[in-house]
């Protein structure tokens, strides 16, 4: 059922079952990243994130591509006709791993450069199996650089090294065999396997769900005194929350937890 729909040049916008999926819409361009499609993404990105309806956001494309990477005619950041705001890539990826709520790539159609930076910024990655995926920079000269910060940590110097040095073709089963991705499905599957974890994240406390994103990210980045120290603290406090209170009462009462009650869900 849908709760809100929005459609506009670049982009749709849709509100389902507690999930925002966010729809690149050029596919005459296979969805290349323009000025105003990332401004677009960035700012749907941020109404996702302001909207307490929305437990998780979703990312894929219109068409038989997922994302072709970089308009070449009108790349991200450069000012837009009439004098509009100019949204670096750069902050999109920012504000999908920063996001509180988890992030997913739907993957449906072929992946390029730039267009694998929503992949690896992206907390799960669901994918058609045989879809085609490539970082083919190095093949018009130039190297994917930006989006080797949210890539290369799923898939280590190892397989980067060879994919960044060959801009060969991989596809959505090999992005799972290469930790790159979750889950590779058929492509008539995907709409079905993306709503499953939906569904799962619905059945998590909404600020546990925060939590875990935030841990995850944390975690690596201390060392393991620091880690114990901090994460003794930070259990500390999810058991004294509301929502903590509220997950062993319904688990002593064996009933739902009342954030199980998503609106507009089937």
């Amino acid at each position: 059922m849908t709760e809100n729909a929005a459609g506009t040049e670049a982009t749709l916008y849709e509100v389902r079952s507690g999930a925002a999926w966010i729809t690149l819409n050029r596919p005459k361009n296979r969805n290349a990243l323009s000025a105003i499609l990332v401004n677009e993404l960035y700012d749907h990105l941020q109404a996702a994130n302001d909207d307490d309806t929305v437990r998780s956001i979703v990312i894929t494309g219109t068409g038989p591509a997922f994302c072709a990477g970089a308009d070449l005619k009108s790349p991200p950041g450069q000012t837009i006709d009439g004098g509009g705001r100019a949204v670096p890539y750069t902050d999109v990826l920012t504000a999908i791993m920063d996001s509180d709520k988890p992030v997913i790539a739907a993957i449906n159609g072929a992946a390029f450069a730039g267009g694998l930076g929503l992949v690896g910024a992206s907390d799960i990655v669901i994918t058609a199996a045989d879809v085609q995926l490539s970082f083919s920079e190095v093949r018009i000269g130039v190297i994917p650089a930006v989006i080797s910060v949210v890539c290369l940590p799923k898939l280590g110097t190892h397989h980067g090294m060879k994919l960044f040095l060959t801009g060969e073709r991989f596809t959505g089963q090999q992005a799972v065999d290469m930790g790159f991705a979750h889950r590779a499905v058929e492509s008539n599957k995907l709409t079905e396997a993306v709503q499953e974890e939906i569904d799962m994240i619905n059945l998590g406390g909404p600020n546990a769900v925060r939590e875990c994103k935030k841990l995850v990210r944390r975690i690596p980045q201390l060392s393991r005194e620091d880690g114990f120290k901090e994460t003794g603290e930070w259990s500390m406090r999810m058991f004294k929350s509301d929502e903590g209170a509220e997950g062993m009462a319904a688990f002593r009462e064996k009933r739902q937890p009342v954030w199980t009650n998503i609106e507009g869900a089937e």
